[in-house]
Parts: structure tokens; sequence; C-alpha cells
């Protein structure tokens, strides 16, 4: 009777070790999936602009601009897409220049958690941004009151003295990028920003610029103590639009895909 008991506890604790180590590697697995530099990879820089590979499809990816239409998109608070936006050679860009943020472009979805890939140029001295967990609501007049914005900006061709946190790569108003790998003024830049819960990544051609964790000690003191002290609702939300910045200067978008995490 004794060896019958024995036997049972020693098979039950055999299968307990295999189930624990079975899902820890499921665990593992899917951290390798949402690794923000293997997402990078997943991306096929020899497809046609504006199109998904198989590959990519495998992986979950799926576009959000079809090269042709504005389908998916609408101007911040408004119903259709805002007249200074334009489809023109494959690219979604701006028509009109002097400030016009309150004419934003954002996504007819909400996103929480996923993974945005997507390639911009500039024209000399442009400013632009991709913004997210945005939130659209009369009270607010622009779509940055409530989203982190990764900006897109020819700071070496701006008019005046920036910040580091106001540059390209950088979390605007927020933080500086660790590295600068933007490319020459008229080069495709390829940007992806994987957002895990909390966790936020900027990559800016491969590099990561910016890493942060949403309602740290770090990020709350930037918070409340920069530009945001004016603005009590940003970085509020952990779910929204994603917007595509007008800030009256003129920047190409292509390629953009997103990914659900």
């Amino acid at each position: 009777m004794k060896n019958t008991f024995y036997f049972l506890f020693v098979s039950a604790l055999m299968l307990s070790f295999a189930c624990s180590n079975k899902k820890s590697e499921q665990s593992n697995e899917n951290t390798s999936a949402t690794d923000p530099m293997t997402l990078y990879s997943e991306i096929d820089r020899t497809s046609a602009p504006n199109t998904i590979s198989e590959k990519e499809k495998s992986k979950g990816w799926q576009l959000l601009f079809d090269g042709a239409t504005d389908k998916g998109w609408h101007g911040y608070n408004q119903n259709g897409v805002p007249e200074c936006w334009a489809v023109e050679d494959g690219t979604l860009t701006m028509k009109s220049t002097g400030g016009q943020e309150e004419q934003d472009l954002v996504t007819d979805k909400e996103y929480k958690r996923f993974a945005l890939s997507l390639e911009y140029k500039l024209t000399k001295g442009a400013n632009s941004g991709v913004l997210f967990q945005i939130k659209e609501d009369p009270k607010y007049k622009y779509a940055y009151e409530t989203g982190p914005e990764f900006q897109v900006i020819d700071h070496e061709n701006w008019p005046d003295r920036l910040e580091g946190w106001q540059i390209n790569g950088c979390n605007y108003a927020m933080y500086a990028p660790m590295e600068t790998p933007y490319k020459t003024l008229g080069e495709w830049n390829q940007l992806m920003l994987v957002v895990k819960g909390n966790d936020v990544t900027q990559i800016l051609n491969g590099v990561v610029t910016v890493k942060y964790t949403k309602y740290s000690d770090e990020w709350t003191k930037l918070r409340n103590s920069g530009k945001w002290s004016d603005f009590p609702d940003y970085g509020k939300f952990d779910e929204g639009h994603i917007s595509l910045q007008n800030h009256g200067t003129k920047v190409w978008y292509r390629n953009i895909m997103i990914k659900n995490l």
C-alpha cells in the first residue's frame, strides 16, 4: 500500500513539473513573439508599398491604409476626412500649410495592445507625429491633449532651437531619444511603435529610440512637471485611436500596418 501511494505521489509530482515547464515554455514563446525587435523583423521591406505579404499575414499584420483610399480614417472629432488631407501617389499626406492640428487624421478603430509599423518621408523643416491612445470628445480640441506622440520632424532644418524631447524619434515633451537614427531628408524612414500594456517602445530605422513604462514614478514625474501639466487627461487612456498629426507642413506616410498583441 505504501509503495502504491509513493508511486502515485511521484507520478503527480512529475506531471505537475511537466505542466509547469510547458506553461513556462509557452510564456517564453509569447514573450518572444511580442518582443519589439522581433516584431520589427516581421515586416517585409521588399514588398510593394501598401501591400501585405503572406509572411506578414501569417504573423497577424493588417493594413491600415490601402494606398488608394482614405478608408478606415477620419478627421479628429469629425465624421469625414478633412480637405487638407489627400491620398497622393500611394501615400497619405497633407495638402495645406499653416497650423492645422485640429485636423489630425485618426483611425476609425481604437487599439489597446498593438504594434504599429509605417514609413514616412519629410520635406525640409516639416513637423508631424504619430499619436496613440487618443480619445475623441468635443471637450478636446486637439488629439495631443490625450495621446502620447512619437515625434516626426526635420529638426535639423527647424528654425528654432529644440530640446531633446522635441527632436525626431522622441516621445514628445516626455522622453528624448536614446539614439538618432533618422535618415537623410527625402528618404523613407521606418517607424514602429509597440504598446504592450503600460510598456511602450519606439523604434526608428531598426533602432530603439525610446522605452518607457506608463504610470511609473519616472513617467508620472515627467508628465506632471512639463507641458502636460496643463492637460490633465494626457496619457490617461490605455485604449484609443491612432493619429497622424497635421502640423501644417508636408509629410508623406505609407505602408501603415498594425498587429494586435
